[in-house]
This record gives structure tokens, sequence and C-alpha cells, in this order.
């Protein structure tokens, strides 16, 4: 039997190791591109992570606002932190409470005062800051606050302050402070009654008029010293006798309202 056999050229011969070599190069370049854009992405990665630590840090190190300053004077004023707000009270400050007759001097004389404010407040009373307006100077804040008992409005509590600050390092310190309180009493129409009536005395003896407004811190002192001697020693023993009374009435209501709660679960208990 005769056997056919195929001529068998060099094409077909060296094709299959060209094939081989081609698919091992291209192989090859496929990995270097991975490893390629693997680098990439790693230093991406990497270059992302140092931009948000540059920004980051540049926020932190940003300088205080006379706004982020008197935020947290109020918030340590509502968690009762005196200690943290000595970092907010300058050693020179002039702290005028217009509610008060002297104004509070020095940061030792100003904390003595807000110690006082904080114990006064108790446990449940804190500002709420409304709003909060800003100088172009940057130093100077003005706002508008009031008290809240657990989320509600206390009455006859709204005010403003005005503050100055001083840059001290990298800290913004309050200097001078200028504290508007909400009067309870509303006169109204009685209130321009009596200022017409004193702006006419004052333009009918003006030789008067111009002495009393160069003694009227001497004149004021005198008053105060009278009201001292002849009407507070009146006075005291009828606002001691009432706060008592005050407080002997909210226990007296604290004891029945504990009673009324424990008749309730015992009705309620009865009822099951």
């Amino acid at each position: 039997m005769a056997t056919c056999r195929m001529p068998i050229s060099a094409q077909s011969l060296f094709l299959p190791m060209y094939r081989q070599q081609i698919d091992k190069h291209t192989m090859q370049l496929c990995m270097k591109k991975k490893k390629k854009d693997e680098n990439v992405r790693y230093r991406t990665h990497n270059l992302k992570k140092i931009m948000s630590s540059v920004i980051t840090n540049s926020i932190i190190e940003q300088d205080p606002t006379p706004s982020d300053t008197i935020t947290q004077f109020y918030k340590c004023i509502n968690e009762k932190n005196i200690k943290q707000l000595e970092n907010y009270i300058s050693n020179d400050c002039f702290f005028e409470d217009y509610s008060f007759s002297n104004p509070f001097k020095g940061k030792q004389e100003v904390l003595r005062f807000l110690e006082q404010l904080i114990t006064g407040m108790g446990q449940n009373v804190e500002f709420h800051v409304a709003h909060i307006y800003e100088d172009d100077d940057d130093l100077t804040a003005g706002v508008d606050w009031h008290l809240e008992w657990k989320n509600r409005q206390v009455p006859f509590t709204r005010g403003c302050s005005l503050y100055r600050l001083t840059r001290e390092g990298e800290r913004l310190m309050i200097r001078k402070a200028h504290v508007f309180v909400e009067s309870p009493i509303k006169p109204g129409d009685l209130f321009l009654i009596l200022l017409k009536i004193v702006t006419s005395l004052f333009d009918a003896f003006p030789e008067a008029t111009e002495w009393f407004f160069r003694s009227q811190h001497f004149i004021v002192q005198v008053l105060l010293k009278a009201y001292c001697i002849f009407i507070v020693p009146f006075i005291s023993p009828i606002l001691s006798f009432y706060v008592n009374l005050g407080k002997l009435i909210v226990r007296f209501v604290s004891i029945a309202l504990k009673i009324l709660e424990y008749c309730s679960r015992l009705f309620t208990t009865g009822e099951r």
C-alpha cells in the first residue's frame, strides 16, 4: 500500500513557535500594564489621603472666629464647665451686666460671677443662642439669646450681649462684654409719659440738670446707701418669708403629685 505524504513547508513548521512567543510577549505586556495600573491606583489613593490630611489639618489649624469663641463660651456655661470657661476670659476682662449696679472687672471677678450664674441656673436651665452677629474686624460679636428649661423658653429671660474680643496667641478671648436683659416690668405707655415729664424738667431747669449729670454717680451711691439703710432691713424679712413660703409650697405640691401618681398606679393595677 502506498503512503501519501503531505509536503511540509517552513511556515507550517515555525508558525506554532512564533505564536507561542507572541502569546508570551502579549502576556508579559498585559502583566506590565496591569502592574502599572495598580501602581497608578496606589499612587492616586496615597495622593488623595495626603490631600485629605492637608485639608483636615488646614481646617483644624484655622484661626477661630468670634462666632466659634462665643458658641464655645455659652456651651461651657450650659455644661457647667467653670474650668473650661477660663480659656475664654482675658485677664483684663470688663463684664458689664446692666442688671447689676457695678460691672465685673478682671478675670477672677468675672469667673466668680459666671459661677454664681451657673449655680443659679440649676441643672435644667440653659442658654439658647438664637443668632450670632460678627463685625468686619473679626473681633466683635453680638448675640441674641434666651433661657430655656428642658427646651421650653423661660418667660422674661430674653436678652442680647455685645462682646469685644482680643487675640492671645491662637485663641480669641472675651475682653469686654455688655449684657442687656429683658425687664419683667412692662410699663408701656407709662414709660413714654415719664420720659416726657423728665425731659420737660431737664429743659425747664438746665442748670440743675447740668449739676445732676456731673454728680449722677455720687447721687446714685447716696440713694443706694439710703436704700440699704432704710429699706433693706424692712424688705429682707418679707422677702425671706415669701421665699420660704414658696419652698414650702413647692414641697407640698411635689408630695401631692407623688401621692397622686402612687394612687394612679394602684388603680391601674387593680383594673388589670
